[in-house]
């Protein structure tokens, strides 16, 4: 027998294996590597884009606040805001209320007017005159121009109230109804008014208390 012949051949060791594992860690590990890589770019990218280079128009608060300032927009708003108050027509009430009680009561300018016709009569009469002409030149003027002043006031008070009774009549029509103790007050200054203007003319044309005669002064 060939000794020779007997010898086994020894089978190449097996380091393939071991080869794969390294090559497929350094594909790994450079897979891993380019994607840090993408992710870096793409956040520089992200950061360096502009406001409006989104997927969508985006939304800006700010002008939609400067353009439209109200931002609950009623078109009735602006009508209701430009309508009256009715304040005007209430003070106009209380005016005229007070105007009539000071034409049925008198005020100083009144009474100044009397004492400037008494003066005026006196120094008329102070060289001599007639029982009759002292007695109107002294006392009837007075008298006149008190009732005149009066009447002037009564008149007024009942201009106003009518004008604060007819005023939602006029003009841009009142948010709200006129009250009821405007109309109420309104109405009492006419009615006082009313009332002092006749008073006055009974007064100034004597219908009411005549100046006394010189033959009754006598």
């Amino acid at each position: 027998m060939n000794p020779t012949t007997s010898k086994t051949t020894e089978a190449p060791t097996t380091e393939a294996p071991e080869a794969t594992d390294a090559t497929s860690a350094t594909l790994v590990k450079g897979a891993s590597n380019a994607s840090d890589v993408s992710d870096e770019a793409g956040g520089e990218a992200e950061g360096r884009r502009a406001p409006g280079d989104g997927d969508g128009p985006e939304h800006d608060s700010s002008t939609d606040t400067d353009s439209d300032p109200d931002l609950d927009f009623d078109p009735k708003d602006d009508d209701v805001d430009g309508a009256p108050s009715g304040l005007g027509a209430a003070a106009a009430a209380v005016v005229a209320a007070g105007l009539g009680v000071v034409g049925l009561t008198g005020a100083w300018s009144g009474r100044v007017a009397a004492e400037r016709e008494t003066l005026l009569g006196q120094m008329k009469t102070a060289s001599g005159g007639s029982v009759a002409q002292q007695i109107s030149e002294i006392y009837g003027d007075a008298w006149h121009s008190t009732a005149l002043v009066n009447g002037l006031f009564a008149l007024l008070a009942l201009l106003v109230g009518v004008f604060a009774l007819v005023r939602p009549a006029f003009g841009a029509p009142a948010k709200d109804p006129q009250p009821g103790w405007v109309r109420a007050v309104a109405t009492a200054g006419i009615a006082l008014g009313v009332l002092g203007v006749l008073i006055s003319a009974g007064m100034y044309f004597d219908l009411i208390v005549a100046l006394p005669t010189a033959s009754a002064a006598g």
